[in-house]
């Protein structure tokens, strides 16, 4: 093929390079014409428009300056159709990814999704919903333990969603699905954050996380209760339809309670509560679009919260000394009597919750209604604990081993020294979240060395190493 332009089937100009030129790309005398904003020429900024008299401008400035007239519109001088305007003029609105009525205006080098592994596919779509032991068996390849609360929090989703699917067919029978929201109880640490983060993850909705400590009555220093919507908002691209079937986790839920023996206005506590009610239940909302205030500068667009899940979470500490003293109630005297300290070694006490002992705590009888599906997460043992250590898919002695094997170094932990692990973690009282503070501590100086020396091939950490009572194996390469 020789150097001269071909047409190519849209009409542009094609050299023998592959290269396309459009027709305000390049003069009549093939010179690049240039941006009359920005001063670049078509071989760097791409597509030009005309603005007559010999002026063009570049894609990128104008969607900067439509930016600044979202709604206006503009006018394109290369349509033909008349859609009652003068000969050759459109109208085009412009979106968020671009020019919304001609493909040939999208913003270049436009960020491209990434194609998921095929082992992480998603599982869920809102036609097929996947039964709950499907959902289950995805959770149990991340989260050890929990199985009641898996088996809830399963249930509660398959039916959450079959709601709005029944819903989206506006209630053909007229039975209207009521919202099951949910309220887990648990220690610190005990994973009812990784949860909800699972499994949204492995359904590829979008995910809001907020904490609770934040939230204020409107008009007080802190986040308005809207602020949970346009953080979901947010994690859905602005996409309003998207966001309306996503779901709010509501962290720290135990720090709204009623204040007791307070003479001020409670203003982070039954205030909250009772603004989030209709956020609960289901409302449209006006949340701001791309910030988290509302402000005369930003968007604003209407949310529905009715298909929103909403799940809250909290370790309410003193709820198992309401619960005791629930248990105990029977009388102190005669052989029939309760020990004060019968339930003292019990560990599981969450289980005996009632709806009664969350409002002796400090929630509104009207804030509870509205999250009927209540469970509770156990507290982590030290089995638990070691296999937390090594079985989920992304276990943190797999992410150890990952860190080793860029430098060529095989890590091994012997079944002794995660024992050992697990045991220290107990101490601390704080779950699975001090499981990595620990091995950060004993790892240190190993990743630290590690590097200096090209022939290791091989560390073991052992039970003495953990305990403070000995060094690490290491093996040199060929050796093991």
């Amino acid at each position: 093929m020789d150097d001269k332009d071909i047409k190519d089937k849209n009409g542009k100009e094609e050299n023998s390079s592959g290269k396309s030129k459009g027709a305000f790309d390049v003069d009549e005398n093939g010179y690049d014409n240039v941006c009359y904003v920005c001063h670049r020429p078509s071989s760097t900024a791409g597509h030009m428009t005309t603005l007559g008299r010999g002026m063009y401008i570049c894609d990128s400035c104008m969607k900067r300056a439509t930016d600044m007239m979202s709604g206006l519109g503009i006018f394109d001088p290369t349509n033909t159709d008349n859609q009652g305007m003068p000969s050759g003029m459109k109208i085009l609105r412009f979106g968020p990814g671009g020019f919304a009525d001609d493909p040939k205006h999208k913003v270049k080098n436009a960020k491209k999704k990434e194609e998921k592994p095929a082992d992480e596919e998603e599982i869920f779509n809102i036609n097929n919903i996947p039964h709950p032991h499907i959902i289950k068996g995805k959770l149990d390849e991340y989260v050890i333990g929990q199985e009641h609360a898996k088996k809830v929090i399963s249930v509660a989703v398959y039916n959450h969603y079959k709601r709005v699917i029944n819903d989206m067919k506006n209630g053909e029978d007229g039975v209207e699905i009521e919202k099951s929201n949910m309220l887990m109880l648990g220690p610190t640490g005990c994973g009812k954050t990784y949860l909800v983060k699972t499994l949204a993850k492995i359904l590829n909705v979008p995910l809001a996380i907020t904490d609770a400590t934040s939230l204020t009555e409107a008009g007080y220093i802190g986040d308005d209760i809207e602020s949970v919507v346009s953080k979901l908002l947010a994690a859905a691209d602005n996409d309003v339809e998207r966001a309306e079937h996503g779901i709010i986790f509501i962290d720290e839920i135990d720090k709204i309670a009623k204040k007791k023996n307070t003479k001020s206005r409670d203003v982070s506590g039954e205030s909250v509560q009772q603004g989030m009610l209709k956020l609960l239940e289901g409302a449209e909302v006006e949340v701001p679009v791309g910030a988290s205030s509302k402000n005369a500068m930003v968007p604003t667009t209407t949310v529905n919260t009715k298909n929103i899940l909403f799940i809250c979470g909290g370790a309410f500490p003193d709820l198992t000394r309401i619960i005791k003293e629930r248990l105990i109630k029977k009388s102190s005297m005669g052989f029939g009597a309760e020990l004060k300290d019968r339930y003292d070694a019990e560990g599981d006490l969450f289980d005996r919750v009632t709806v009664e002992d969350i409002r002796e705590f400090g929630m509104i009888p009207e804030f509870l209604g509205r999250l009927p599906v209540i469970f509770s997460l156990k507290g982590l043992t030290k089995e638990m604990l070691v296999k937390v250590l090594k079985e989920p898919k992304n276990a943190i002695l797999k992410q150890y081993r990952k860190l080793f094997e860029m430098d060529e170094v095989l890590l091994e932990f012997e079944d002794e020294a995660l024992e050992a692990i697990a045991e220290k973690a107990m101490e601390k009282d704080t779950g699975a979240r001090a499981l990595r503070a620990i091995l950060e501590e004993y790892m240190l100086d190993i990743m630290y060395e590690i590097p200096k020396d090209n022939n290791i091939g091989k560390v073991t950490i052992t039970r003495d190493y953990i305990m403070n009572n000995g060094i690490p194996m290491i093996q040199m390469r060929g050796v093991y």
